[in-house]
C-alpha cells in the first residue's frame, strides 16, 4: 500500500514540475516571438508576442480597409413567345416573328427589362483626400459603386484608373483626413513570414463596417496562375498564403505584422469555390509603379515582342547544342510585330535582353513587359548554333492580342503514333485552332512516341526539322524517310520526336 502511495505521490510531483516546465518554456516562446517582431507604428504599447501584434494591425490597418458594393444594369430584350395550332393550317405570317411584329403593331412591343447585377469587394485607403486601391475586376463594368467606411459611412465612389492587366483599380471617395494604409516592401517578404489578410467582404450584406481578419503565414512567392478568364490579365507574380481569402475578400490589403501593406489580395485556388487554405495577392511593389499613372487616369502601357515563345527542356537544348536549359525558344513570330522588324525568326533561342540574361518565359516576359514602349533593346539569340545580336524597337501591348479561328479535311496517319488532318476540316473547330496553315493532330497513340515527346489533339504542326508543313503533302513529303529525331514546331511550340534507335 505504501509502495502504491509513493508511486502516486511521484507521478504527482511529475506532472507538477512538467506543468511548471512547460509554462516556463511557453513564456519563454512567446517573449522569443516578442522579441523577433519589429514592431511598427501601428503596435500599440501594452502588447505583446505574434497575438498583440495581430491585435494591433487589425485596429490599425483595419480602419483603412473598406467594403465596396457595385451595381451594374443590363438591359434584357423580352420577347413574346406564340404556341398555337390553327384548325385551317398555317396562319397568314411565314414564320413567328412575323406574327410577333403584327402583335406588336397593336399592342405595342414589349418593353426591355432592367436586370440589375451586384457585386462584393473590398479596398484599401491609400491616400487622406480619399483613393481608395482596389482590383479592377472588383468594380469591372460598375454603373454605380458604394463604398462602406470602417466607421459606418457610405458613400459614393468614382473610378479615377484602371488596369486590367494588372487587375488593379483607383477608386476616389469624397471625403477628408481619412485614415490610411502604408504601402510597405513586397520585395522583402520571406516564405514563411506572418501575414494578416483584411477585408470586408460583409460590410453591406450583413450591415457591419468592422472588416474581417484572417491569419497565415507567405506560403510562397512568384507564383504565377497563368491567364485567367477572357480577360488578358497578368497574374505571373504573385504572393500566395494560407491567410483565408474568401470571395468578397478581393482588394483587400494583405498586411505584415508592422501594419504595412505587402499586396493586394486578389484570388483563392478552390475546387468548391471556398476557401482551402491558398490564397493569392498582388504584390504592393507591382501596385506602387502605376499608383500615380491610375490616380492621373493614364492608360498603364506595356512592351511587347509579339513571339509566342517556350521554355526548353532536356530533349530540346541537346538539339539546339545548348549545355544547360537556360534560354527561351521563340515558335512563332506575328506578322509586322517588334519581333519580325526587328529580325527574331521562329527557331531562335533569345538568351539576352536588353543586356539582362533569360533562363526562362517568366523572366523574358517580365523584362519585355516592364520595358518602355518604343525604347530599342538589344536581343541575344542562338540560331543555327551561332549567336546573333538583334535590335528590337519593343511595341506596345495590343488590348486584345489573341487572333481568330480557322476551319478544316484529309486525314494521315501513322507516322510515330500521329494522325493528322488538313486544317480546313469541322474538326478544326472543336478544336479552336488559330493557325492558317499546318496539319491538325487529330489523334495521338497511346505511348507512342508522339505522346512521350508531348503531342496532342488539337495541335497544329507548322514545321518538322525547320522544313515547312502547309498541308497534308507537305507533311507526307518531310516525313517520307525520316529515321532521326525530329524536331516538330506546333502551335504550342516545339516537341522533340524520338526517332528509330
Amino acid at each position: 500500500m505504501k509502495n502504491k502511495f509513493a508511486f502516486a505521490g511521484l507521478f504527482l510531483a511529475v506532472g507538477l514540475i512538467s506543468g511548471l516546465l512547460l509554462s516556463l518554456n511557453l513564456d519563454i516562446f512567446s517573449l522569443g516571438q516578442c522579441q523577433a517582431v519589429k514592431h511598427g507604428p501601428a503596435v500599440v504599447a501594452g502588447s505583446s508576442g505574434i497575438e498583440g501584434a495581430i491585435i494591433d494591425v487589425a485596429a490599425g490597418a483595419g480602419k483603412a480597409v473598406v467594403s465596396i458594393s457595385t451595381e451594374r444594369t443590363e438591359k434584357i430584350r423580352r420577347e413574346r413567345r406564340f404556341y398555337f395550332q390553327s384548325p385551317f393550317g398555317r396562319p397568314p405570317f411565314s414564320d413567328e416573328d412575323d406574327f410577333s411584329r403584327f402583335f406588336d403593331d397593336f399592342f405595342g412591343a414589349i418593353p426591355d427589362r432592367d436586370f440589375k447585377q451586384m457585386g462584393l469587394g473590398s479596398g484599401v485607403i491609400i491616400d487622406p483626400q480619399g483613393y481608395i486601391l482596389t482590383n479592377e475586376h472588383v468594380i469591372n463594368g460598375a454603373d454605380k459603386i458604394t463604398v462602406k467606411l470602417s466607421d459606418g459611412r457610405e458613400l459614393k465612389a468614382v473610378v479615377k484608373g484602371k488596369d486590367i492587366r494588372s487587375d488593379l483599380a483607383v477608386i476616389k471617395v469624397e471625403a477628408r483626413n481619412l485614415p490610411v494604409a502604408t504601402l510597405g516592401e513586397s520585395d522583402d517578404l520571406r516564405i514563411g513570414q506572418w501575414v494578416v489578410a483584411i477585408g470586408n467582404p460583409f460590410g453591406f450584406a450583413l450591415q457591419n463596417a468592422e472588416p474581417t481578419v484572417t491569419v497565415g503565414v507567405v506560403s510562397a512567392l512568384h507564383r504565377s496562375l497563368g491567364k485567367i478568364g477572357a480577360f488578358d490579365r497578368d497574374y505571373s507574380d504573385l504572393i500566395q498564403t494560407d491567410a483565408a481569402i474568401n470571395p468578397g475578400n478581393s482588394g483587400g490589403p494583405l498586411v505584415n505584422l508592422k501594419g504595412e501593406v505587402v499586396g493586394i489580395n486578389v484570388a483563392i485556388f478552390s475546387t468548391s469555390g471556398g476557401y482551402q487554405g491558398v490564397g493569392f495577392a498582388i504584390p504592393v511593389n507591382n501596385a506602387k509603379k502605376i499608383i500615380t499613372q491610375l490616380i492621373a487616369g493614364k492608360k498603364i502601357l506595356y512592351g511587347w515582342l509579339g513571339v509566342t515563345i517556350q521554355d526548353l527542356n532536356e530533349d530540346i537544348a541537346k538539339y539546339f547544342g545548348l549545355a544547360a536549359k537556360e534560354g527561351v525558344l521563340v515558335s512563332r513570330v506575328l506578322q509586322d510585330s517588334p519581333a519580325q522588324k526587328g529580325g527574331l525568326k521562329t527557331g531562335d533561342v533569345i538568351k539576352r535582353f536588353a543586356d539582362q540574361p533569360v533562363k526562362n518565359i517568366k523572366e523574358l516576359l517580365a523584362a519585355v513587359s516592364r520595358s518602355e514602349v518604343g525604347s530599342k533593346a538589344k536581343v541575344t539569340v542562338l540560331r543555327e548554333k551561332k549567336e546573333l545580336v538583334l535590335e528590337v524597337q519593343v511595341g506596345e501591348r495590343p488590348d486584345n492580342p489573341d487572333e481568330t479561328e480557322e476551319e478544316s479535311e484529309i486525314s494521315v496517319a501513322g507516322w510515330r503514333g500521329l494522325e493528322v488532318a488538313e486544317l480546313k476540316s469541322e474538326q478544326a473547330k472543336g478544336f479552336r485552332v488559330e493557325e492558317e496553315a499546318g496539319v491538325l493532330v487529330v489523334n495521338v497513340a497511346p505511348g507512342s512516341p508522339a505522346e512521350e515527346a508531348g503531342l496532342i489533339p488539337g495541335d497544329v504542326i507548322l514545321e518538322i526539322n525547320r522544313q515547312p508543313v502547309n498541308n497534308p503533302a507537305d507533311y507526307e513529303k518531310t516525313i517520307k524517310d525520316l529515321k532521326s529525331d525530329a524536331l516538330v514546331r506546333t502551335s504550342r511550340g516545339y516537341f522533340l520526336v524520338k526517332g528509330e534507335k
